[in-house]
């Protein structure tokens, strides 16, 4: 069946924000490749050995850093918000909706700042950090390898409210989810190219059980579930699921970056909400890019490599604005 949908008031409000950000701080061209080439030449390859230890007993934390990067990047630009600790001046973005008891990896984080500052101190951004993170966790995860460009510096605040509008929600109508990607700089190939990152790591029942029961005006499922995937989601999130309870995203290949996210949604086997409607939304412009990357992994790979630079490119401080933490949970003065 397919999907149509309208944009909600309160993601205008949110997507009118984040615009007036945007247009303060437009796409950076001063983020460079060589940006520690001389300050701290080793960071890429300390990042990427503390998450391969990391990966030694938690299989997840590669697809929760890389989620800590795009949630990060949605709400005031790439600038490491999304890192801050609540404090009596700071509504950490930690409690709202989209990462509250969801966001995670936040102590690989901490290591690998700690095992940064022990080589390089005050030099490297939480932000950074957070962008070398992405890419060392898609790479070790069978994923490709791309340049990434630094030279970000941290926020001093985080933004509680625009965390709550402008990351974009399992629940999402097709309307929405474009236009919280178009707002920022990013357009329909970013969104299903970002959208691929499903490809690995879980979710709890609270983010797809409304798909299950009662979705529909006659109190029934979604309709673009398969009918094994809505059994096995039924079977392990009932109407009063356990809140503890997660699933994979990908139930073909849960630990692995690959393209069989897109295979997924061709088989109505998408989890998210968001997801499946970037294939069976009629008529939509993202259905021939899911059936490409479905098509030919190494298309999606190199598509992959663009669409995170572009995120990476939101907003980001530079020069004189914002600060290096030196702890990435909370600003140098307080």
């Amino acid at each position: 069946m397919a999907r149509s949908s309208t944009i909600s008031s309160p993601t205008v409000v949110a997507l009118f924000a984040a615009a007036l950000l945007f247009l303060l701080h437009p796409l950076n061209a001063e983020l460079t490749a060589d940006f520690y080439a001389k300050t701290c030449p080793d960071v890429s390859s300390i990042v990427q050995t503390v998450i391969h230890e990391a990966l030694q007993y938690d299989p997840r934390i590669t697809a929760s850093l890389l989620r800590l990067h795009f949630h990060d990047c949605f709400v005031q630009g790439c600038d490491g918000s999304v890192l801050l600790d609540n404090s009596p001046t700071i509504k950490s973005e930690k409690d709202a909706a989209p990462n509250f008891n969801s966001a995670r990896g936040f102590g690989v984080v901490d290591k690998i700042k700690a095992a940064i500052e022990s080589t390089c101190p005050e030099t490297v951004s939480c932000a950074d950090i957070l962008a070398l993170a992405a890419n060392a966790s898609v790479y070790l995860s069978g994923g490709p390898y791309w340049t990434v460009l630094l030279g970000r510096r941290d926020s001093l605040t985080a933004n509680q409210g625009l965390a709550n509008v402008s990351i974009p929600s399992p629940f999402d109508s097709y309307a929405n989810l474009t236009s919280k990607f178009y707002v920022l700089g990013l357009d329909i190939t970013d969104l299903v190219t970002l959208s691929g990152a499903h490809t690995f790591g879980r979710a709890h029942c609270k983010s797809f059980t409304p798909r299950l029961y009662n979705f529909t005006k006659n109190g029934g499922p979604d309709p673009t579930l398969s009918p094994w995937y809505l059994t096995a989601l039924q079977k392990l999130c009932p109407s009063n699921f356990n809140p503890k309870v997660i699933t994979d995203l990908d139930p073909t290949t849960p630990n692995l970056f690959d393209n069989h996210y897109y295979s997924n949604l061709q088989k109505n086997d998408g989890l998210f909400e968001t997801d499946q409607e970037l294939y069976s939304t009629a008529g939509a412009a993202t259905v021939p890019i899911v059936n490409s990357f479905s098509a030919d992994q190494s298309a999606f790979f190199k598509s992959f490599t663009r669409s995170i630079v572009n995120m990476g490119n939101i907003s980001p401080l530079t020069g004189s604005n914002g600060e290096i933490r030196c702890n990435c949970r909370k600003v140098n003065k307080s």
